[in-house]
């Protein structure tokens, strides 16, 4: 047989300190989580060259070089 409990009587369970825990839990673990991924993402980035290309004399100027 159900028991009948009046509706301002009914409630749900408090949050309390142990809610609290879980939640501040999860947060530190995401936190973890995506520090993780950023360094394992800094570390197969490929390599950058640099590479310096010789400069186009602008146009309309013509170049000094062979003549």
């Amino acid at each position: 047989m159900t028991k009948s409990v009046p509706e301002n009587k009914a409630r749900q369970g408090r949050w309390g300190w142990h809610g609290l825990r879980i939640l501040v839990a999860g947060l530190l673990l995401a936190f973890i989580a995506w520090g993780a991924v950023e360094i394992y993402g800094e570390l197969i980035k490929p390599p950058t060259t640099q590479q310096t290309l010789p400069e186009a004399p602008p146009a309309g100027q013509k170049s000094t070089q062979g003549s």
